[in-house]
């Protein structure tokens, strides 16, 4: 069951979350959508990310990124939501979890790319769903050790499955890449598939 919560950005930014306390010392934070488009916490394929970390014993905090639902301030281009990331993981580490994974979605693996970039967060382990890589810029040359696994459809115009292949090569060759067969960059009728890549994986 999660619980609404509220926490506060370096910035005085104050982020509404959800979070559900597990069972077995890991925990994970869940980026959502870009929210210029109507992305949030409550997005479908956020929810099935948390839904399966829930089921893995996981502690889940997903949270709304600044200007988005309750959130105080307004988008800020990338820059601010890594505080609010940071802001998230600090939240969960002052709650007494050690081992913290990132899970993003669509411009929340962006940001995700970004504060790892930086030196941000020292996360456990990655998970990317459809990085929108034909939209924003990733950059290829810095590489993401931590990166376990990178999800997208085969019609996904946002994460088209050649270009993503070769970013996650080079964020960590050793990353596992699945394409589901099918699926654009919503996944609206292959949720499921996506949980059992996911279940696989954690």
């Amino acid at each position: 069951m999660e619980t609404k919560i509220e926490f506060n950005s370096d910035d005085g930014i104050v982020l509404e979350g959800l979070l559900h306390i597990g069972t077995t010392g890991h925990g994970v934070i869940i980026t959502h959508p870009h929210p210029l488009y109507g992305g949030d916490m409550y997005n479908n394929v956020v929810e099935t990310i948390q839904n399966v970390f829930q089921k893995k014993g996981y502690t889940t905090l997903r949270f709304n990124f600044r200007g988005c639902g309750q959130s105080t301030g307004r988008y800020d281009d990338g820059n601010g939501e890594q505080a609010d990331l940071t802001a998230a993981f600090n939240y969960l580490k002052a709650g007494g979890t050690t081992s913290i994974d990132l899970a993003g979605y669509s411009f929340g693996t962006w940001v995700i790319a970004k504060a790892l970039e930086n030196d941000k967060i020292p996360a456990n382990a990655v998970i990317m769903v459809s990085p929108p890589a034909s939209m924003m810029q990733f950059d290829p040359t810095t590489p993401i050790p931590n990166l376990k696994l990178v999800v997208t459809g085969s019609h996904d115009e946002f994460a088209p499955p050649d270009l993503i292949k070769s970013l996650a090569h080079q964020w960590n060759p050793v990353a596992d890449f699945k394409v589901i067969n099918g699926a654009d960059h919503f996944f609206f009728e292959f949720k499921k598939k996506l949980a059992k890549i996911l279940e696989a994986h954690i």
